[in-house]
């Protein structure tokens, strides 16, 4: 698979998000009573209006927030790939987006064409980045202007499209792929559905770093399954402060 993809011409990414408030009540009363309306829609009926928030609201752009963003890129060392990792982790999310979008500038200028991937950031990841970009009225680099292109068009390899091959029908999550690929990942100390809590509750952004960075490895490591080649070892995966 991907014979015509250079592992070192992609930045691979995963953003971690939560609620935009601690809890509901904390919104302003229009977004709350919009929230509810949205929530009544997809909410189990035996979910209170707080948990339903508090487990929901960090997966849209309009009632969440990016805590953590995590890329990494492939570098040919000593005719071996190793991995570079960085995180952009602030609870100021205007910052952490600056901080990410002088990375995008700089990565743009060494590799003009470069692609973004990850999984489910088709979907997911990149239009959350826009979107909160837009509600702080940032102006998105270059290769985030994906507004207007052709599906085919857009400059993204998605792992979770290349497992479908065309089949549309069903989601299969990072860590079912990782598994059946035979990819060992580390024990995770939190989950995507902790990382509110993990925010909201101590503001221990490394730990969520942590998190987010594994997901990125995971993706860097089913690229290197889908191209058939090694897996990288923990001593070829570097963590750049």
């Amino acid at each position: 698979m991907l014979p015509n993809i250079g592992l070192d011409q992609l930045l691979l990414l995963d953003i971690e998000t939560t609620p935009a408030t601690a809890a509901l009540d904390q919104l302003p009363p229009h977004l709350q009573e919009l929230w509810r309306e949205k929530n009544t829609k997809i909410a189990p009926v035996s979910e209170s209006e707080d948990d339903g928030y508090a487990n929901r609201a960090g997966i849209y752009a309009e009632f969440g927030r990016i805590v953590c963003i995590s890329v990494g890129f492939f570098h040919l060392e000593n005719n071996r790939y190793q991995l570079r990792l960085k995180s952009f982790a602030n609870e100021d999310e205007v910052t952490l987006l600056h901080n990410f979008f002088e990375l995008l500038m700089k990565f743009q200028e060494k590799i003009a064409k470069f692609q973004f991937a990850g999984h489910n950031i088709r979907e997911f990841d990149l239009p959350f980045i826009c979107r909160r970009s837009v509600i702080h009225q940032l102006s998105l680099p270059q290769s985030l202007q994906l507004h207007g292109l052709k599906p085919w068009e857009v400059p993204v390899v998605d792992t979770l499209h290349l497992w479908r091959f065309g089949d549309f029908k069903h989601y299969t999550s990072l860590k079912l792929l990782t598994a059946v690929m035979g990819i060992d990942t580390p024990k995770d100390d939190i989950d995507g559905s902790m990382v509110g809590k993990v925010f909201w509750e101590t503001k221990n952004l490394e730990r969520i770093a942590t998190y987010c960075q594994k997901d990125v490895l995971a993706v860097a490591q089913l690229l290197l399954r889908f191209k058939r080649l090694p897996l990288l070892p923990p001593e070829d995966v570097v963590i750049i402060k």
